[in-house]
């Protein structure tokens, strides 16, 4: 009981800090990591729990969405695949060569978070080319796919440099895309028999909960506050995979 009253919390937490712009992964992992479970185990348990979490806010952010519906169905489709495609290569291979990269693509998304400002002026609010950001969407895509943690902050830095100029917008915008990503990976992983159900219930149902609080909280933020406090997200979470590794 204590279990999963502890993995309900976190969830919850998780689920808020993750739809208001920050990292799901920096509450959720290391919480199944801290209940036993083995780190691959907790990845693919992890990357099925937070499903919800990104349905509930996705829903949430409706009203953030408006007039975004040519970004939507531009982006969805890559999105999707290549996160599938990601999930598979994390099912099929070793997993300690791109977990060694993980920490540096999660730091780079909070840099380039933090730089989004400084960008803006140098480029005179002009945004990236279409090409340009399909790849930044498809990359982020393959690695949400693959292992997922700072995914959120990869996407978000990719959406700001392609033109959308509010933060929460291009918040809500990663919701929707990534809880479309995140189907296919979620079936594959469940498929595959290495996630822990006992732990995907409480850690699902406190992610919902605050996956309908997030949205919320990003629209009140102001904006600096936000891209400060999800980028500092992003370094914590790096630090930890830094010091795991080693």
């Amino acid at each position: 009981m204590l279990t999963v009253l502890f993995l309900l919390a976190a969830g919850t937490i998780a689920g808020v800090i993750g739809t208001a712009g920050g990292i799901t992964s920096l509450i959720a992992y290391p919480a199944l990591l801290a209940v036993g479970i083995p780190p691959l185990a907790a990845n693919v348990t992890n990357s099925v729990a937070l499903l919800g979490s990104g349905a509930s806010s996705a829903l949430r952010a409706r009203t953030d969405l408006v007039g975004h519906r040519p970004t939507l169905r531009r982006l969805v489709l890559p999105t999707v695949v290549l996160s599938a495609v990601g999930a598979g290569v994390l099912l099929v291979t070793p997993d300690h060569v791109f977990d060694r990269i993980v920490p540096f693509l999660v730091a780079a998304g909070s840099v380039l978070l933090l730089a989004q400002p400084w960008i803006d002026r140098r480029r005179n609010g002009a945004p990236m080319r279409r090409g340009a950001e399909l790849a930044g969407v498809s990359g982020v895509s393959l690695y949400n796919g693959y292992f997922g943690a700072g995914s959120g902050v990869l996407m978000i830095a990719v959406l700001l440099l392609a033109g959308e100029p509010v933060l929460h917008r291009a918040n809500a915008l990663k919701n929707v895309l990534l809880v479309a990503a995140d189907v296919a990976p979620a079936v594959l992983f469940a498929l595959s028999g290495t996630v822990v159900w006992s732990a995907v219930w409480p850690l699902g149902a406190g992610a919902v909960i605050g996956g309908l609080i997030g949205p919320t909280v990003a629209r009140r933020v102001p904006r600096t506050v936000l891209r400060i406090a999800s980028a500092a997200c992003g370094f914590a979470l790096a630090a930890s995979l830094v010091i795991a590794e080693h």
